[in-house]
């Protein structure tokens, strides 16, 4: 399915065939692609990259269509990232799988101040919820690790070695 072109967000890159590997709904998916483009809210004389995933009715494109600021995209795979690493390797040490008297798990360091990583403890079921990310994540993890080993790789063709 083609994605708009005279809509307010205007692709410049764009994966038209994103219903077919969108992880667990492929080929079952409204989000039918994915956009790099001219933001939508851009004021004259001023320009922004977004990231758009465009869902489909079947019917109509969907107002539930997301479109995100380009370091946003990047904020929530750092985030994405920190937490499997927290489940991964530092949940099991914990009952609860994670330390309520100490709920943050990392402050990463971002222009000059920190994005402060840490478990949602105002979410009454947290013990049972975060029980159930860690199977999620298990459950996903041929899906979620094929795109990490692409992004490590994407990184290091630009440059970016830990």
């Amino acid at each position: 399915m083609q994605i708009p072109t005279n809509l307010k967000h205007k692709p410049v890159f764009v994966a038209e065939d994103y219903a077919n590997i969108d992880g667990r709904y492929a080929y079952d998916s409204d989000a039918q692609g994915l956009s790099l483009g001219l933001a939508q809210w851009n004021d004259r004389g001023r320009v922004d990259i977004s990231a758009k995933v465009w869902r489909h009715t079947g019917e109509k494109w969907s107002r539930q269509s997301e479109e995100l600021p380009l370091h946003r995209v990047l904020d929530l795979a750092i985030l994405t990232c920190r937490a499997v690493h927290y489940i991964r390797e530092e949940s099991y040490r914990f009952p609860a799988l994670y330390d309520p008297d100490t709920p943050q798990i990392d402050r990463v360091g971002l222009q000059g101040d920190a994005m402060t990583v840490e478990v949602c403890t105002g979410n009454d079921h947290i013990c049972e919820d975060i029980a159930l990310f860690r199977d999620a994540l298990a459950r996903d993890g041929d899906l979620l690790g094929e795109r990490m080993q692409v992004l490590a790789r994407l990184l290091a063709d630009l440059g970016y070695h830990g």
